[in-house]
């Protein structure tokens, strides 16, 4: 059963879904638009999605689905990276929650900014008050990586999956993983599974 992805080449967000299809062993047509070109603005676009945001996921049913967890959750339905238990389902949807709120904006910022845009430095004072609210974040990942292989359970979950881009390329946003073993573990665990897929400019931090 394919779906259709629209995605950007360097979204994370993006990344996050296309990781999962390729754990779950989901085959994507995929549709990749440039921000440069102005793909997003176009009148098309826009009816498929008028938040003229990606990732974009048509189902089976033929609905276009935004907004990557919420992509995410549905793709996870039914398979061991959403699991049944009902307490496990609450974990992961505060994993997915903290990382809306603590731990995305804080390290795809300065990435956007410095890595992506250029108009910003890693000096920078902006920057740098990024970095200090995304290493609260990677704290308390570090935290509980340093007694469980994965976020949730003894299996890794969508949290995992949702977690894993923008953490994998915080360097490029001015992030030192050297102090944090526990995640650099978890990263290279998340690398092993079968399925992997990586993004194009994925980073190599590993050992």
């Amino acid at each position: 059963m394919t779906m259709e992805l629209i995605d950007t080449v360097k979204s994370g967000n993006a990344w996050k879904v296309r990781l999962l299809c390729g754990y779950l062993g989901i085959p994507l047509k995929r549709t990749t638009l440039s921000i440069v070109d102005g793909d997003l603005n176009r009148p098309d676009f826009g009816q498929i999605n008028p938040l003229r945001q990606v990732p974009v996921l048509r189902t089976p049913d033929g609905v276009w689905l935004a907004e990557s967890l919420a992509i995410l959750w549905y793709l996870g339905e039914g398979t061991a990276y959403l699991p049944d238990s009902r307490l496990h389902r609450a974990q992961v949807a505060s994993w997915l929650s903290f990382e809306q709120t603590q731990h995305m904006h804080p390290l795809a910022q300065p990435r956007l900014l410095v890595h992506l845009r250029r108009t910003a430095s890693v000096g920078d004072a902006a920057m740098v008050a990024w970095r200090k609210l995304g290493n609260k974040a990677l704290a308390v990942m570090e935290v509980h990586l340093q007694a469980h292989a994965f976020l949730v359970g003894e299996a890794p979950s969508i949290a995992d999956v949702a977690l894993y881009p923008y953490t994998v390329m915080a360097a490029e946003g001015g992030y030192h993983l050297d102090n944090y073993s526990a995640i650099r573990g978890w990263l290279a665990r998340m690398t092993l599974l079968p399925g992997y897929v990586p993004l194009e400019s994925d980073p190599a931090i590993f050992d």
